[in-house]
């Protein structure tokens, strides 16, 4: 059996990472949201990452059934979580109606609870940025708020709902 290293990520959630037997790394981060990235590492570059894959938690529990896991794994994810302040890296997706909105109609739509408070943009951090500032596909937004309103802003932001629909 492959030793597991588990790394607390502060308000994020844990990472577990493994390398197999045929010297693959594999990794999963447990978001505090539920969500889970299952990590695949690249094999040039042991710390970037040739796939990242995100799993709902309906996803995740069907992976887990597949593999053989038990109820306990789940029970213990559930316990590693704080209640309280969430932090998510949301990609903004080209299907997505949000892709072209400002920060002010994102917040518009979204219900209290959830913030962005940086954009990731190619190899620039937009710390902050500003009511008017207009995401793009490709775009990462770092959310920060209750793991209600975090999730709520994900499916805003990749769920494709226009964040302008009955805004006069």
């Amino acid at each position: 059996m492959s030793d597991v290293t588990e790394t607390q990520l502060p308000g994020v959630g844990v990472r577990h990472d493994f390398t197999t037997s045929s010297g693959e790394r594999l990794g999963m981060i447990v978001h505090r949201t539920g969500h889970r990235d299952l990590l695949i590492y690249d094999r040039e570059d042991p710390d970037a990452c040739s796939m990242v894959l995100r799993l709902g938690e309906d996803d995740a529990r069907t992976l887990a059934d597949v593999l053989g896991a038990s109820h306990v794994t789940e029970e213990v994810a559930r316990l590693q979580s704080i209640a309280g302040l969430t932090i998510d890296w949301i990609p903004v997706t080209a299907g997505s109606a949000c892709s072209t909105a400002s920060l002010r109609d994102l917040g518009a739509a979204a219900e209290p609870g959830a913030t962005v408070v940086a954009v990731i943009r190619g190899e620039e951090t937009i710390a902050s940025p500003p009511p008017e500032f207009v995401l793009q596909a490709g775009d990462t937004a770092v959310a920060v708020g209750t793991p209600g309103g975090v999730k709520h802003l994900f499916e805003l932001l990749q769920g494709g709902l226009d964040p302008l629909a009955g805004i006069v």
